[in-house]
């Protein structure tokens, strides 16, 4: 059995996208219901289960969507050297035609 299988498989197939997601280039605070209303795609608490951050990708995913809302873009980009964020682009071109 991989690390892979180890993980919930079927939350997996939801995406960043879902629930819609409005990352800005600058973040922005969240109202009560809003936090809310993101519940069903954020953990319920911080994780590390066999070196990964929460149970699954959707947990992950959704995570990372909840922090680009509301820190923005322009920080994220910061975190990582340009060289990156243009391979990771060249890599969506790539990947998506």
């Amino acid at each position: 059995m991989s690390d892979d299988d180890l993980y919930d498989e079927e939350d997996d197939e939801v995406t960043a996208v879902d629930p819609p997601w409005d990352i800005q280039l600058e973040g922005r605070p969240w109202t009560v219901d809003l936090f809310y209303a993101r519940g069903n795609v954020l953990p319920e608490r911080m994780e590390l289960i066999d070196g990964r951050l929460f149970w699954s990708q959707r947990e992950r995913l959704g995570m990372l969507a909840a922090l680009l809302e509301n820190v923005g873009l322009a920080e994220a980009v910061r975190l990582a050297p340009r060289e990156r964020w243009l391979e990771a682009l060249d890599a969506l071109d790539r990947e998506s035609g």
